[in-house]
């Protein structure tokens, strides 16, 4: 039976289905919010009743198998995978992990690329109750090692793949006598490491009783996703068994149905692909169309073959299919929806037009976040609308107030109450938290990690705000539009960069004595390219070693999205008179050789260093840097 906490959580879907169906807006917009008002009663009536059911997501997928064994689930690489099929690897993986004893929540980590074995391993882990940590393949060093800790993982499963492995074998040293299994090592491994293709030959596919996992609440964590958040190292996210129902809910808001298939080429260690794309699909029992990475030249191909119907986006992504050549089949394919969000306004129109996209549902949230909006209007640019009747009968409203860009502080009254901003004026966005959400946490850590996401007293005495830490604005029909990050974290690549993380791993390096990491814009490039300025040890000049040591330094210690493009060596530290690093005038300088007076360098991949970046190779720089 649900526990106290539970039922709270059971009044307050209903709240939000309630509030949902309030909505009531102003003329000429009626008619959209009337369309908002169905879906969102629809999702939030589903979302309620999976609740009070405990149709978690296990049992979703389940059913699915009951009611659509030989139809696909996934796609992947020209092989269809049913959900019968996946069910019987389900199974295997849950036979092998009972052996663990472990309990109910407790954490197993995934360090698997996009791939099939990726969701059987776990979906099978959910039939025991497992939480699964949703590891980035990608990291290496002292962020895995902090991943693996943080998340308090009891085993790490290792996927295929050569690349893995060796990031895995620098930490072992620190990695304690955590239990290491390997995916697809057809040679002999080290010792230390167990095979896990093998355990998944010998293990026979017998279903698991559902009674294992009957101690699970709506509380219980599914799975954590790590985010990089607004300083510091990657931080775990909790998806409770609840938080699951709610993401596998959200595609309801275009008609997502069993007959449906989305295409998905994005991390599935994201909440993107392994939250939305796949939770709506095994809610659905729809079909996954899964790369396993993304293919600017492929992307349309693969849609084509497979009669995708909705297709999975972010902005960075529609920029690089743009890039591709025009041909004749650009327009030639089953799509009905593309869903995402970060598409920019500058190439919204062209990516819709050139291939005959009828609905570009744009949305904006946070993995840890306590509101969402999607754009269901085609309006360009927008990721939603803040229609101002149901914001104030919606028992989660959002506010954008105004905010110190340069720290990051709200700017409050004499009242001590946030200001929110006029119209067309950029904001940060806070999401209302209700009370009875007051004791249940963002992150697994301590409170303090939590309590820096959430702001008290913002509109009134006792309430509470979450900080997704993004501005924001509307226009004039209370349409919303991303506006910029806040703080220390920006976007590239489709990935937040923390700069506090970059820093640090940049000031390892003995000659460095200080680094001001920042991002820039670059024209006709989404979201900012990652610079910094740096200080050497005994105010050194910038040797031809030197920036060669950088180089290495940055390709062995950070993730391609995290390594600064740019580097800057200003003769004097740029602080505030509270002795923080001062970026905002680096940042409007920008990456220009005539707006920076200092010595300046670009990441030179081919020749294997940062290389001077002039007035004379500035203007081959960009056309290389565009696609």
């Amino acid at each position: 039976m649900p526990s106290k906490k539970d039922k709270i959580i059971l009044g307050a879907a209903g709240a939000v289905g309630a509030g949902i169906m309030s909505w009531r807006a102003f003329f000429p917009w009626i008619g959209y919010d009337l369309k908002m008002i169905k879906h969102g009663k629809r999702a939030g009536g589903r979302i309620m009743k999976d609740i009070q059911n405990q149709r978690y997501l296990i049992n979703m997928f389940e059913e699915a198998v009951e009611k659509y064994p030989k139809k696909p689930f996934i796609i992947f690489e020209d092989r269809v995978y049913t959900y019968e099929f996946v069910n019987e690897q389900t199974n295997r993986v849950a036979n092998i992990a009972a052996q663990w004893g472990f309990k109910i929540g407790e954490c197993v980590a995934l360090m698997i690329e996009n791939e099939p074995a990726f969701i059987w391993t776990f979906l099978g882990l959910q039939k025991l109750g497992i939480a699964v940590a949703f590891i980035n393949f990608h990291i290496r060093g002292d962020p895995l090692v902090h991943t693996l800790r943080a998340c308090e993982a009891k085993v790490l499963i290792i996927g295929q793949g050569d690349y893995i492995l060796p990031k895995v074998e620098e930490v072992r040293g620190q990695l304690g006598d955590l239990p290491l299994y390997v995916q697809g090592q057809n040679l002999l491994l080290g010792a230390g490491y167990v095979a896990w293709d093998e355990l998944m030959r010998t293990t026979l596919p017998v279903p698991m009783c559902r009674s294992v996992r009957a101690g699970m609440t709506p509380t219980t964590p599914c799975c954590y996703i790590f985010t990089s958040g607004t300083t510091g190292l990657p931080k775990p996210v909790i998806i409770t068994q609840v938080k699951s129902i709610s993401i596998s809910k959200f595609f309801q808001l275009f008609d997502y149905l069993p007959t449906d298939i989305v295409y998905t080429c994005t991390p599935l260690y994201h909440s993107a692909a392994g939250g939305l794309g796949l939770m709506n699909t095994i809610d659905q029992g729809a079909t996954m169309v899964l790369s396993r990475k993304f293919s600017a030249s492929h992307f349309f191909e693969d849609i084509r073959k497979h009669n995708v119907t909705v297709v999975q986006y972010i902005g960075e992504l529609c920029r690089y299919v743009l890039a591709v050549p025009k041909t004749p089949l650009d327009s030639k394919h089953c799509v009905r929806v593309a869903v995402g969000n970060g598409l920019r306004a500058d190439i919204w129109d062209n990516f819709k037009t050139r291939f005959n996209i009828p609905n570009i549902c744009e949305f904006f949230g946070a993995t840890e976040g306590t509101v969402a909006v999607m754009n269901l209007s085609n309006r360009t640019g927008a990721c939603g609308r803040f229609s101002p009747l149901i914001n104030k009968l919606d028992p989660t409203p959002k506010v954008l107030v105004k905010v110190d860009v340069d720290t990051g502080e709200v700017i409050r009254n004499k009242q001590g109450f946030c200001i929110p901003v006029a119209i067309g004026e950029p904001g940060l966005l806070l999401g209302s938290i209700p009370p009875i959400y007051a004791d249940l946490k963002f992150y697994k850590g301590n409170k303090e990690v939590n309590e820096k996401k959430i702001l008290r007293n913002v509109l009134r005495e006792g309430d509470m705000f979450f900080n997704f830490g993004d501005l924001l604005s509307l226009d004039k029909d209370y349409f919303v539009y991303f506006r910029d990050r806040v703080g220390d974290t920006f976007r590239w690549k489709g990935e937040n960069v923390a700069t506090f993380e970059v820093s640090n791993v940049l000031s390892k390096l003995p000659i460095i004595h200080d680094a001001n990491v920042y991002g820039v814009e670059i024209p006709g490039s989404e979201g900012r390219a990652g610079m910094a300025a740096i200080h050497l040890e005994d105010d050194k000049e910038p040797t031809a070693a030197i920036l060669k040591d950088i180089f290495q330094h940055c390709k062995e210690s950070l993730p391609s999205y995290a390594r600064p493009l740019f580097l800057r060596f200003p003769k004097e530290a740029a602080i505030t008179v509270t002795m923080k690093q001062q970026k905002t005038e680096f940042r409007k300088d920008g990456f220009h050789p005539q707006n920076i007076p200092d010595p300046l360098f670009y990441y030179n991949e081919p020749a294997g260093t940062y290389s001077p970046l002039t007035m004379d190779n500035i203007q081959q720089f960009l056309t290389k840097s565009r696609l």
